[in-house]
């Protein structure tokens, strides 16, 4: 029987990150497409999976293949959707199985019952081993010239999504948004960024590393970078893109938001933190501006065919330099260990 290596954790257990060199094959069951990993990504998901504080093994096993932001070529399709040698990533959410009414039309990004499943997150297995499967309206074809950097595709996903609710939302009244304010400088925020550097809005970016890549990144784009608190920007916003989590930084957006704007809190705090504010002040600034203060997570195919699109059009030298870290998969261990001038850490499968 032909095995596979393969990154795996024992969900719940810190420290169980492991690399399998006698993984089963993936099962035909997980979909017709064959595909062979050139990389996964290396997120914050990842680290608290690792960390044993989340993260689901599929029915009937104890150990979860980690890995959800992936890159491959795909080897077979018999369903002739793709083709030897194209260039794929893999959808991480699968619908439920009821399913629910927003899963039932290929919107399982917004799963009401929570029965979704997630490759290397939640009941399925991840994409960080030799070779996978999947179903073929799971697989999103890239660009050749994406070769380098199209593991970028599923954190590219989420923000696609937040672009398009924001951009929903906006259809509400008549509106024409000229300032963005992108706060977090990591992978998430910096796609933001370029997302809105392609829509022709003006861009800034806060962050609190005055040095490393970041300030580079964003200046390549066009945009301003900033470490001031958000208090202290000199003007207001009509979209913020919150990407922190972090709970006084959620407050302070919400509080800063212009007339008419509209926030993505598209970070998640972790909680287990209590902060005294002016609720009632805060109501009475949203209701009498106009606001809207929503989150997003996650994305469905058509955020995913977006993505595709949006880093097609971005500067490939750009793109490659979000990636800061390239592991050999033999050395995984130091891609799960945080260092301070990372942005995205990659682990490479291909030799």
């Amino acid at each position: 029987m032909d095995t596979v290596r393969a990154l795996t954790v024992t969900p719940g257990v810190a420290g169980s990150l492991r690399l399998v060199d006698d993984h089963p094959e993936p099962a035909a069951e997980e979909g017709a497409v064959l595909v062979e990993s050139l990389a996964v990504g290396v997120c914050g998901t990842d680290q608290e999976i690792v960390a044993g504080e989340y993260g689901q093994a599929p029915p009937g096993e104890t150990s979860l293949v980690l890995g959800h932001e992936s890159l491959g070529r795909v080897l077979e399709d018999p369903s002739g959707t793709l083709q030897p040698g194209d260039l794929v990533a893999g959808i991480v959410r699968h619908p439920d199985p009821v399913p629910c009414p927003n899963c039932a039309i290929g919107e399982w990004d917004m799963c009401r019952n929570g029965r979704f499943t997630e490759h290397g997150i939640k009941e399925l297995p991840g994409f960080a081993r030799d070779r996978w499967r999947l179903q073929p309206r799971f697989a999103v074809g890239l660009d050749p010239a994406l070769a380098d950097v199209g593991v970028l595709l599923e954190p590219t996903s989420v923000v696609a999504k937040a672009w398009d609710h924001i951009e929903r939302i906006g259809q509400r009244a008549d509106w024409q948004p000229q300032h963005v304010l992108i706060t977090g400088a990591g992978p998430i925020g910096l796609l933001a960024a370029l997302l809105a550097t392609q829509r022709g809005l003006t861009v800034h970016v806060l962050d609190r590393y005055p040095s490393g890549p970041k300030p580079g990144l964003v200046a390549a784009l066009g945009a301003t970078y900033h470490t001031s608190t958000v208090s202290e920007l000199d003007f207001e916003p009509d979209v913020i893109v919150e990407c922190t989590g972090a709970p006084v930084v959620v407050l302070d957006v919400m509080c800063k938001i212009g007339h008419n704007g509209v926030v993505c809190l598209a970070g998640v705090s972790s909680g287990g933190r209590t902060i005294d504010f002016d609720a009632g002040a805060l109501n009475r600034a949203l209701v009498l501006e106009n606001n809207v203060v929503f989150g997003s997570v996650n994305a469905n195919r058509r955020h995913w065919d977006l993505a595709a699109a949006a880093l097609g059009r971005a500067d490939p030298d750009w793109l490659a330099a979000l990636i800061t870290r390239r592991v050999p998969v033999a050395e995984y261990a130091a891609a799960y260990t945080a260092e301070p001038d990372d942005i995205k850490v990659v682990v490479e499968f291909r030799d």
